[in-house]
């Protein structure tokens, strides 16, 4: 989206739900007039002319004489609406030939293909969202877990932005203090106690935590990669269906039967993970089971963790203590099938072992058949993943690599600002740095954000959004 040549108002039309057959398909449309223009092609013009802002028209999607569809229009009034514009919803029916034909229409119609992220742009500059609620949006989009949902939807909820809005009354508070002892000066006092810092020192405090906030959240964003390894019928396409709850990957009693990897996201206690399943670690003269082990060697060493399976009814052997001990991301050793071993079951590495194995994180018995341990693996991955993290947050965290350089930035002013009141410089050059602390702030809410910078966040959304 080229900002700096961009015509606000412009009538624009998209489809805003997938291209898949369905029960209902939308098409939105937005901009000035753009109301008189859906009336053009509707079977009562002069009802949804008429209609209020929030309410629903039955009808028909016409081209010319020829019908093209049953429909519901929703229409919104501005600024009562998501893009602070007059907009329509088309509610046809969901057969992607239906609602292509739909589109279509509206382009024939006088309207624009819109661009993407078009929409949350126009909300954007209309005043109707600022940037922390705008890649929100995104954010929820393209969630994997409830918690990643949820996190995101107290950012679009307004979360973040109150936090910075909160932090910047500091600021402008502590500012305010500082413009009268420059006006009403008493040459007795020094720099340092010319004003009263404990309001910035608060916001610095909150703005660390903040920037500590990102990794966590990032880590809810796009998730962790983690694989399952182990010889062959150690039950890894076993635990691979139990934590999708489907039969993705074939399992069978004949060794080698898994022979490429198979992946899937899955929910690790809310946590996005993709899970790999692999082929079993052993010598072969297969070409291809060979090659599949090979992968499965590359997979571990890029994991962020490595469930290492062992069967419980057979235990380790040379092979598996070998891996273990060259294995160089956080390992947890899995017991398997320990509803099949019962008394003789395995369920605990030898200490000389163990104490070998440098990346060692834990070790726990599951069956995949009963389901009988798969919580307790669920909360140790977790815990190797968020370990150093802060993600039980009091407060807002951030969302997005763009806000986290910008909160550092304004933390590094801040900092300075208070270095500079110690040092005693004088109070013009606290003042400039708490100018740039809100400048940099204002580049998280979007109050302050170059053409460029935009044009990449909103060209990452989807065209209906």
């Amino acid at each position: 989206m080229n900002n700096s040549q961009y015509t606000p108002e412009e009538p624009i039309s998209s489809i805003a739900t997938a291209l898949a057959p369905a029960a209902l398909g939308i098409v939105r449309v937005s901009g000035k007039n753009s109301i008189e223009l859906v009336s053009k092609v509707f079977s009562s013009p002069k009802r949804l002319m008429e209609a209020a802002g929030n309410t629903i028209v039955y009808g028909w999607i016409k081209d010319g004489d020829a019908p093209v569809d049953e429909v519901m229009v929703a229409v919104y009034r501005a600024p009562k609406s998501f893009t602070g514009e007059d907009m329509c919803e088309i509610f046809c029916h969901g057969g992607p030939a239906v609602v292509t034909a739909v589109q279509n229409l509206m382009l024939k119609s006088g309207f624009r293909q819109a661009e993407r992220g078009e929409y949350t742009f126009r909300a954007y500059i209309n005043g109707k969202t600022d940037l922390t609620k705008a890649e929100a949006v995104k954010e929820i989009i393209d969630s994997h877990t409830d918690a990643s949902r949820g996190r995101a939807a107290g950012r679009l909820a307004g979360s973040l932005y109150e936090e910075i809005d909160s932090i910047k009354k500091l600021v402008i508070d502590t500012l305010a203090a500082i413009e009268v002892e420059i006006e009403y000066p008493e040459d007795e006092e020094t720099i340092a106690d010319a004003f009263d810092s404990s309001d910035i020192k608060k916001a610095r405090d909150r703005l660390k935590e903040l920037v500590d906030s990102w990794k966590g959240e990032k880590l809810y964003q796009d998730g962790a990669r983690v694989v399952l390894c182990g010889r062959t019928n150690a039950g890894k396409s076993s635990l691979f269906n139990s934590i999708l709850k489907e039969e993705r990957a074939i399992v069978s009693d004949i060794e080698g039967t898994t022979r490429d990897f198979l992946e899937s996201w899955a929910s690790f206690d809310g946590i996005p993970v993709r899970l790999f399943d692999t082929a079993g670690l052993r010598e072969t003269e297969d070409v291809i089971e060979a090659q599949g082990v090979e992968i499965t060697r590359n997979l571990s060493t890029d994991a962020d963790v490595v469930l290492y399976l062992v069967a419980s009814n057979t235990g380790l052997d040379e092979a598996d203590v070998q891996f273990l001990e060259n294995c160089k991301e956080p390992v947890l050793v899995i017991w398997t099938k320990a509803d099949v071993a019962e008394g003789s079951a395995v369920t605990a590495l030898a200490d000389s072992v163990r104490a070998k194995i440098p990346q060692f994180r834990g070790e726990i018995s599951i069956s995949s058949k009963k389901g009988s341990g798969m919580d307790a693996m669920y909360q140790a991955v977790k815990s190797i993943l968020t370990s150093g993290l802060s993600t039980e947050r009091t407060q807002a965290g951030l969302g997005s690599e763009r806000q986290k350089e910008a909160v550092a930035e304004a933390l590094e002013c801040i900092e300075h600002a208070l270095i500079s009141a110690a040092d005693n410089y004088t109070l013009d050059a606290v003042v400039q740095d708490l100018e740039d602390t809100l400048e940099a702030l204002g580049v998280v809410t979007g109050d302050v954000t170059p053409d460029d910078v935009l044009g990449s966040i909103f060209a990452n959304f989807c065209v209906g959004k």
